[in-house]
């Protein structure tokens, strides 16, 4: 059984518990290393991110139960930065690096908020066309570890996170296809890893993690590596599905 979890969220972002809370929980479950990855702070939209004060206090207080925990559980501190993010990575052990917006004329929009906004932005930055909006965020995924210094690549088809409920988009139409494809032809060779995401899984919003079927066969052919991630944000989700996935690693 994989027992490390590295993308894990608390109260410091949008996490429904302490990291203490969590570090209990991932004892509890024989997690060995146990990696917090806050939101780090996101000038465009700071609604769901750690303020520039909260930064501070979230690497010491993992710094401090890192002491505390010592001998019990490894405790890595991590981040994950936003493409939009203005962090500093040097600070921390690890970097997921992540898009959740896409720009256009000036304008942010997030990709995973909820369907509504996700409508609203093909409309009214995209023209109607979803494909655009598709181009946009995958254009920004295949720059993500050299803009955030990343060594893992966090939910890359993040995009497609409300397809099960409202299907915008043909995941097999060929402007979609060759969007992701280009991100990918960007990534592979950085060698940072991918996640297995299972976090839209675990609140519902997805039957299978991110990312889809035909980009994990794309990233296995072209050598990559793969992690799971939990995305966590509170104790019962810890390690989430991991006992189904850990085989197709």
């Amino acid at each position: 059984m994989i027992k490390q979890d590295l993308h894990v969220h608390t109260v410091f972002c949008d996490g429904k518990s302490t990291p203490r809370e969590m570090t209990e929980a991932a004892v509890r479950a024989g997690i060995e290393t146990l990696g917090f990855s806050g939101h780090s702070h996101t000038p465009i939209d700071e609604t769901y991110c750690m303020t520039p004060a909260g930064t501070v206090a979230y690497r010491k207080e993992i710094a401090r139960l890192r002491e505390e925990y010592r001998g019990r559980i490894e405790i890595l501190l991590g981040i994950e930065m936003d493409y939009f993010s203005d962090d500093d990575p040097s600070f921390y052990d690890y970097v997921i690096g992540s898009v959740h917006y896409v720009e256009s004329d000036g304008r942010y929009f997030a990709v995973d908020e909820s369907p509504g906004l996700l409508l609203e932005a093909v409309e009214e930055g995209f023209g109607g066309d979803p494909y655009a909006l598709c181009e946009a965020y995958y254009a920004l995924v295949g720059d993500v570890v050299r803009k955030t210094g990343a060594s893992v690549v966090g939910h890359f088809d993040l995009v497609t996170k409300f397809q099960e409920m409202m299907p915008l988009f043909d995941e097999e139409n060929p402007r979609y296809t060759a969007a992701w494809r280009k991100a990918l032809e960007r990534l592979l060779p950085t060698g940072a890893a991918f996640e297995i995401n299972t976090g839209a899984m675990s609140r519902g919003y997805r039957t299978s993690p991110y990312p889809a079927s035909p980009i994990l066969d794309e990233i296995k052919k072209g050598g990559g590596r793969i992690i799971l991630s939990s995305d966590s944000h509170s104790p019962e989700t810890l390690l989430y599905g991991f006992d189904r996935y850990e085989d197709m690693l």
